[in-house]
């Protein structure tokens, strides 16, 4: 799908989002002006806003009519920017979505302070909302993410990460946030706790599967398209799924030649790497990885009612496997 059908796929929600955006404009103001630089780049760097938008769709299609969705697509986001900021800065990243990081301009200690501001602007907004299951939802969610990112610290230059490892990772430092986003529009929408545990479910394996379109991605697509370089997971060592499918299924020297290349990190080994990745089939079982998520997603959303809403975040999950960016 290009970028035009993400604004498709976003249009019953586009006035909402243009008021998410006036939140996050009004709510990134600080006195202190390094910070504000630092985050308004980073916030207008070009992102998707898919979870932003999960919480305004779930909140539509459980027919929500308030505005405290609004505010909690831009607390979602704000959380999501402050991991992007230390994630480049762990990572040593200097590109994404395109342009320099905000460490690669503004130095990682910048990065890593204006993060915390956004994780504590985020809490300060959540407060306002004054629901304690909202609260609650996002606090244990910023935990989790804290703990998916050691956990990926710990798997870096680690060949014998095997796949359920990983798949913790990506439930725990990604999939969480799309879980906490699904479960806040049911709880603004007042859904059931049956009903906002098959939300939460959704939003699990659609960012499960967007996971690990990534992962594929980071060997495949077009670096003009993701905004980041190619091998970009190789070059830091972590062991993603293409990768422990090599050492799994390859043969004994593939598999020696991908261990190598996780172990020293790095991207000299990138073209022999990618060719025992092409070799093995291993970017299509990704992909099979990714779509059966997707399909677990569609499952958990199957006995909303139908709207517009539902059928957009139908869409979303058919977009999360087949996107090239």
């Amino acid at each position: 799908m290009s970028a035009l059908s993400v604004k498709q796929l976003f249009a019953p929600i586009s006035a909402d989002m243009h008021a998410v955006d006036a939140v996050i404009r009004d709510r990134l103001y600080s006195d202190v002006v390094l910070i504000r630089q630092v985050a308004e780049y980073i916030i207008h760097s070009g992102g998707k806003r898919l979870r932003p938008a999960l919480v305004l769709f779930t909140a539509g299609a459980m027919g929500y009519q308030g505005t405290q969705h609004q505010e909690l697509a831009a607390v979602v986001e704000f959380i999501h920017t402050a991991t992007l900021l230390h994630d480049d800065v762990v990572d040593e990243s200097d590109l994404r979505r395109g342009s320099k990081t905000a460490n690669a301009i503004f130095g990682s200690a910048a990065s890593v302070l204006v993060g915390d501001f956004l994780y504590s602007r985020a809490f300060q907004m959540m407060v306002g909302v004054d629901d304690m299951r909202v609260m609650r939802v996002l606090a244990d969610a910023t935990n989790v993410i804290a703990e998916g990112e050691v956990l990926q610290l710990l798997n870096c230059h680690n060949a014998d990460v095997v796949i359920d490892d990983y798949l913790r990772v990506i439930r725990y430092k990604t999939a969480k946030l799309f879980e906490a986003a699904s479960r806040l529009g049911g709880i603004l929408g007042g859904a059931d706790e049956a009903l906002e545990n098959r939300l939460a479910a959704f939003g699990m394996h659609l960012g499960t599967a967007f996971q690990l379109i990534d992962d594929v991605l980071d060997y495949s697509a077009e670096e003009s398209a993701t905004g980041k370089h190619l091998g970009d997971d190789l070059a830091e060592g972590k062991p993603t799924l293409p990768l422990i499918h090599v050492m799994q299924h390859g043969s004994p020297a593939q598999a020696a030649l991908v261990r190598g290349a996780i172990e020293s990190g790095g991207r000299d080994d990138f073209a022999a790497v990618l060719a025992a990745i092409q070799h093995t089939g291993a970017l299509e079982e990704t992909r099979r990885y990714a779509q059966a998520e997707a399909s677990l997603a569609i499952a958990a959303i199957s006995d909303l009612p139908p709207s517009i809403f539902k059928d957009a975040l139908l869409e979303l999950s058919h977009f999360a496997v087949e996107r090239n960016h």
